[in-house]
């Protein structure tokens, strides 16, 4: 299968999928979503991991799996329109404590990962995917991993600006910070600081095909700070960068007070909600569509999308994992990536 610029020619793009921690429910995850035949047909899938992990998560699935055996270096070999696996042979299905966070877990998981992304990183995959990890068993593998953002800098060398997004059907949500302790959340934002994640958001929003978004930015306090009553970080920051945002073209509009945005965003029409800090955003969100949600690293020169959902330890390998999150994953992923070659080719 020749890889190299696939969706830039017209055709399918090229999608690299790391499987996630061997303990939860990520290799039932990635057999189900190889199983369905609207992802086989939306792209090539390039899957990494270890086939015995794979045919164990087939199992509990309950399905068949139809894939091509490649190596890392027959990647590039023309001949075939089957999906392909890259079987790195390095996990014993034994040496897996289904439930628990382990070293040889994390190991699997940082590896694949790793491989997703250096294949996408010298395009021979137009984007990257993966079911979920466990970042304890992460960090056993790879001490430095706080998250997804954290681990790609350090194996791209990539020192751009890279944000987590949750995304659902009818709305998206940015942040202004993320995994920070909430008591720095104030003294982390700033006009400029907004403004770099509104840019940020439109890009990716016109990405996955929203040419002219609308962006609905929450307040930090109670109220979104009542005239001062409850704070001053609306009135000095937040409004001023609405303003700002509003002056340089952005349609956008703001600060709401944070318990009211999401269904005022829904029931006008905002494509995004900017929040202010993670947990603001990721409340609303995954009440809304816990099942449906997915996570997508924006600013990287290829879409990074996941599940934003768990491991799920406690229904691993029961077969009973809903498989909605990931394929909408693996479809944004698509979206994008079909996107950032028009452009391209368009430039």
């Amino acid at each position: 299968m020749t890889t190299n610029g696939a969706a830039g020619k017209g055709a399918r793009p090229v999608i690299a999928l790391a499987m996630g921690d061997p303990a939860g429910i990520s290799p039932e995850l990635t057999a189900k979503l190889l199983a369905l035949s609207d992802i086989r047909e939306a792209a090539h899938i390039i899957t990494i991991g270890d086939r015995r992990i794979l045919d164990e998560g087939a199992k509990a699935a309950g399905v068949t799996l139809d894939l091509e055996p490649s190596t890392l270096e027959d990647l590039d070999k023309a001949g075939t329109s089957r999906h392909v696996f890259v079987d790195l042979a390095h996990l014993d299905p034994a040496d897996v404590v289904r439930g628990e966070a382990t070293l040889a877990g994390g190991t699997f998981a940082t590896r694949n990962f790793r491989t997703a992304l250096e294949l996408a990183h010298a395009g021979k995959a137009d984007a990257v995917c993966f079911t979920p990890f466990n970042k304890k068993a992460m960090r056993f593998a790879y001490p430095g991993y706080d998250d997804e953002i954290r681990f790609v800098a350090d194996v791209l060398g990539f020192t751009g600006k890279v944000r987590e997004f949750n995304v659902l059907e009818k709305v998206w949500n940015a942040r202004v910070t993320s995994h920070i302790p909430l008591k720095e959340v104030a003294d982390n934002l700033s006009i400029d600081g907004i403004i770099a994640e509104l840019e940020l958001t439109q890009a990716c929003l016109k990405e996955a095909g929203h040419e002219e978004a609308k962006i609905a930015v929450a307040g930090l306090n109670p109220h979104a700070g009542d005239g001062g009553s409850f704070g001053m970080e609306e009135i000095d920051i937040i409004e001023p960068a609405v303003e700002k945002a509003k002056s340089l073209g952005f349609n956008v509009e703001g600060p709401f007070p944070a318990d009211t945005v999401f269904g005022r965003a829904l029931k006008e029409g905002y494509n995004a909600v900017l929040t202010m800090y993670h947990d603001q955003g990721q409340i609303a969100m995954k009440l809304m569509g816990f099942d449906k949600g997915v996570t997508m690293m924006g600013g990287l020169p290829f879409a990074l999308c996941t599940p934003a959902h768990g491991t799920a330890y406690d229904i691993a390998g029961k077969g009973i994992a809903d498989v909605g999150a990931s394929r909408e994953a693996l479809l944004l992923a698509v979206r994008m990536a079909k996107k950032k070659a028009a452009l391209k080719a368009a430039a």
